[in-house]
């Protein structure tokens, strides 16, 4: 069954609300704030106010409106959006003559996801729970604990998956938006003068008045659209409809009414800049606001940890990333997943960075330059979906593109000067993912070609038994394999050495292909060899997790004699020794040997009952 968005438009709306713009829609708690008050932050002066307020209008219109909803939704994959997404469309017009730069542009693109997800749970609760600091000073020293105390308890819960609350994730963004669309028309209302910040004139002022130091607190404003890669990653779980109704009509007018409101609070009363987003809330108010502003980054952060496990899944499924034990939180959406490594990695890094860093304006320096680098890749991967794939003639693409281009290149310049201060440690993770990803793709590689190089062709195979004649055992044997036209170490094995086989040979090879899922009736693609031996390529989506049992049952669907309790599985497991000439360096030889040492067995990833697997250890020189 093909992959569908489904479901009343209001439902999915409403879901969208929750899911994809938890993070753009808290950006109000510190954006602002930081650029008056960070490290290189500007004077509150009427032009200043006006400026930054022009200058976070245009952001959200440009990039978001325009770009994202517009634009960048188009590029779709089956329903599917992110980076991988767009490689696999990409993979499927030009193959194996896929330029390696691009691939690994996409990697890197990819890679730099797991440092915003990092540092958004972090900067999202430390900045939401800051508005104790307003309410009473003596809450200050509380303010980091319980930071700690919330990530934890976000983190313990992922287990349990978000179907079981993802229902209480709309609605309470939905209080969230029309709560910080409301206070900011209040302030709107008191000083109306602030919608003068519409005129682009504005910004560009900001700039000539402010010079080196105004475009360096641009790297400050683009907080205010660091979610906005969530529009095409969630794509898929939604449909690009719903989410651009849940932005244009909800999401985009309550964010414009809050900033506006916090710079009117601004112009009328500068001292308002030690936390513009609370100075608007009433007195009375402010408890209540601290407890929905934290469920709001809850929200944010549950949605930024989701698609951080989505997207491991789909590096494992390419190839990109070892095998770790995928849990399916959902019976009904088979996109939710919880990958328990990649949670408790994420949580220990969380806590290091809250420690580290304490405030939220000091993390804001860390922040933007992952998802700054990551809209730069998606704007020149789309230039390639557009001229390769949709067939724009270059001239059409170029000025569009172009424009991207300048609006990305602008932001992540900006960004680079918290290099020192902050931002080294989302471009330190990104690469050290991707030389992970890189390791591990070029490592299989080599161990492909080492087996291959004692490769026996099927046909070969099959006539060995035919005169060979060997005791058949009642029952099925089914070998994975790596190999579409070559027999299983294993299995060559067995025959010379045993002169014993199955009565049934599966040699089962389950192959990941460039569409997100794949239909029920296209899965299976079966040969019959003779001599009881079946050839079958399984072919799953990059967003599947391949299931053997159920791959079984469709085999003895499709006809092969497979009995209930007389199938046994073989799986070759691999050691790998040193060789006195490697064709990797030691580093990442190193590197490569241990992640392949702790990857989950294929009986755990692909569900396989233990209870009927035989291994065959073999050693390789690597």
């Amino acid at each position: 069954m093909s992959h569908k968005i489904e479901g009343k438009t209001g439902v999915l709306v409403l879901s969208a609300l929750g899911v994809v713009f938890g993070d753009l829609g808290t950006s109000p708690l510190y954006t602002l704030r930081v650029c008056f008050t960070g490290s290189l932050g500007v004077e509150p002066t009427p032009g200043n106010v006006l400026g930054l307020t022009s200058l976070i209008f245009w952001s959200l219109l440009l990039v978001v409106s325009l770009k994202y909803a517009l634009f960048i939704l188009r590029a779709d994959d089956d329903g599917e959006g992110g980076i991988f997404a767009m490689l696999a469309l990409l993979h499927k017009k030009h193959g194996a003559k896929l330029g390696r730069n691009l691939i690994l542009s996409a990697l890197f693109g990819s890679a730099l996801l797991y440092g915003d997800g990092l540092i958004t749970p972090v900067i999202s609760v430390l900045s939401a729970l800051e508005g104790l600091e307003v309410a009473t000073s003596q809450a200050k020293p509380l303010v980091l604990p319980l930071t700690c105390a919330v990530l934890v308890g976000l983190f313990m819960v992922q287990s349990h998956g978000t179907a079981k609350i993802g229902k209480y994730f709309g609605p309470v963004i939905l209080v969230w938006f029309a709560a910080i669309a409301a206070l900011g028309v209040a302030a709107i209302v008191k000083t109306p003068e602030v919608l003068a910040a519409v005129n682009p004139l504005h910004a560009i002022y900001f700039f000539l008045e402010n010079g080196l130091r105004g475009f360096v607190v641009l790297g400050a404003v683009v907080l205010c659209i660091t979610g906005c890669e969530a529009l095409y990653a969630d794509m898929g779980h939604f449909g690009a409809r719903s989410i651009r109704i849940a932005w244009y009509s909800l999401a985009l007018p309550a964010l414009l009414c809050n900033y506006f409101g916090q710079a009117a609070l601004i112009l009328s009363d500068p001292a308002a800049i030690d936390d513009p987003f609370y100075g608007l809330v009433p007195r009375i108010l402010l408890y209540p606001m601290v407890a929905l502003g934290t469920a709001a980054t809850i929200i944010a952060s549950q949605a930024i940890i989701s698609g951080v496990f989505s997207l491991t899944r789909q590096a494992m499924q390419l190839g990109y990333m070892p095998r770790m034990r995928i849990v399916h939180t959902s019976e009904m959406a088979e996109g939710q997943v919880y990958i328990p490594e990649i949670n408790y990695m994420m949580l220990a890094a969380s806590l290091v960075l809250a420690l580290m860093f304490k405030q939220s304006e000091n993390l804001a320096d860390a922040y933007g330059i992952a998802v700054t680098a990551t809209m730069f890749i998606t704007s020149v991967m789309f230039y390639f979906i557009a001229t390769d794939i949709w067939g724009w003639k270059r001239l059409h693409a170029l000025p569009l593109v172009s424009a991207f281009w300048v609006l990305d290149g602008s932001y992540f310049a900006s960004c680079l000067t918290k290099l020192l201060s902050g931002g080294w440690f989302p471009v330190t993770t990104a690469l050290g993912i991707m030389f992970l990803m890189a390791t591990w793709r070029d490592g299989w590689k080599r161990v492909g070609r080492l087996i291959f190089r004692d490769r026996l062709r099927l046909d070969h195979f099959v006539e060995r038994i035919f005169f060979k004649k060997p005791l058949r055992i009642p029952g099925a044997g089914v070998y994975l394999s790596t190999f579409r036209t070559e027999v299983p170490p294993m299995l060559a094995y067995q025959l010379s050495h045993t002169s014993a086989l199955h009565e049934q040979l599966v040699i089962l090879s389950i192959l990941t292909g460039d569409a997100p899922y794949v239909d029920r009736e296209k899965r299976l693609d079966i040969r019959k060899l003779g001599q009881g031996v079946y050839r079958v390529n399984a072919h799953a989506g990059f967003m599947e997790t391949p299931d053997v049992p159920e791959l079984m049952e469709q085999m003895k669907e499709a006809g092969i004699p497979l009995e209930d309790g007389k199938v046994k599985y073989y799986l070759g497991r691999i050691s790998l020794v040193p060789a006195a000439k490697p064709g990797m360096n030691r580093l990442r030889r190193a590197v490569f040997t241990f992640m392949q040492r702790n990857a989950v067995s294929p009986v755990v990833y692909y569900n396989i009952p233990a209870k009927d697997v035989l291994e065959l250890g073999v050693q390789l020189e690597f």
